[in-house]
């Protein structure tokens, strides 16, 4: 697993942004996993840039969604399908045939997480999954002691989650939906790269165990160490529990040039 420490989110996005760039210009029909949150959005606002200013041609670029609630009808405002093509499609020019997800109105879930999973891999598979990460570790809505074999499925979210995500939806937690569709661990470690964005002191616990603690389904995001291609860039708040922080700055500021993240 590489860390990259940045000075601030901003460099953070723009850092993933060029990688995102330079993917496309060798694979101009790659697929971007993306991720929902306040986190990822410098990420989508510097590519969003790079191509407004030509330098990435995102013509025939793909995206794939990580989760979305149960229950909410793709119009629906703040339905993740919605909020991405708001943050993503939109800002790069892309319509909804760019765009693959799960339904989370189907009659049957089961069968439509299943129909996810089978979906990602008839297109290829993730090329680069952008992923957050929550206080307790947790990406997609993958909590912890979720299973590092897990493939998409529904979870229900805790309550803290919802009480979160109350401020979405007017800050009314009864509109908030109990359910959600997640890519499991197991669909998400089949990304050909995983890049995790994490900022703010309030991640630095997190990051730590992600980086540096044992593999364990306490702290999901752990199970990027079994990756071998897991890159997880963070700010100075984020990196300020990392024992190995000055080894990272180092490994970086000295790696070849032409390596890229």
């Amino acid at each position: 697993m590489e860390v990259v420490i940045v000075s601030d989110a901003k460099a953070g996005g723009e850092l993933i942004a060029g990688a995102m760039a330079e993917l496309l210009r060798r694979k101009p029909d790659a697929l971007l996993g993306v991720a929902t949150g306040s986190t990822p959005l410098p990420v989508y606002q510097a590519l969003a840039a790079a191509v407004g200013a030509g330098g990435v041609d995102v013509s025939r670029a793909r995206v794939a969604q990580l989760d979305e609630y149960v229950g909410l009808p793709p119009e629906h405002p703040e339905s993740y399908r919605s909020v991405l093509r708001r943050e993503v499609l939109e800002p790069l020019g892309l319509d909804l045939g760019a765009f693959m997800g799960p339904d989370g109105t189907a009659e049957d879930v089961r069968a439509a997480c299943e129909a996810y999973d089978r979906a990602l891999a008839e297109a290829g598979g993730v090329d680069l999954q952008l992923l957050g990460i929550g206080t307790d570790g947790h990406i997609g809505f993958n909590e912890p002691c979720s299973s590092l074999v897990s493939r998409t499925r529904i979870k229900t979210l805790t309550e803290q989650t919802r009480v979160d995500n109350a401020r979405f939806f007017d800050g009314d937690i009864e509109q908030v939906p109990h359910h959600v569709i997640t890519q499991g661990i197991g669909t998400i470690l089949e990304a050909r790269h995983l890049v995790l964005l994490a900022t703010g002191e309030g991640k630095a616990d997190a990051v730590a165990a992600t980086v540096e603690g044992p593999v364990a389904a306490v702290c999901p995001a752990s199970a990027l160490q079994l990756h071998p291609h897991a890159t997880v860039v963070v700010d100075e708040a984020a990196a300020s529990k990392l024992k190995l922080a000055d080894y990272f700055r180092h490994a970086y500021s000295n790696k070849p040039a032409w390596q890229g993240i």
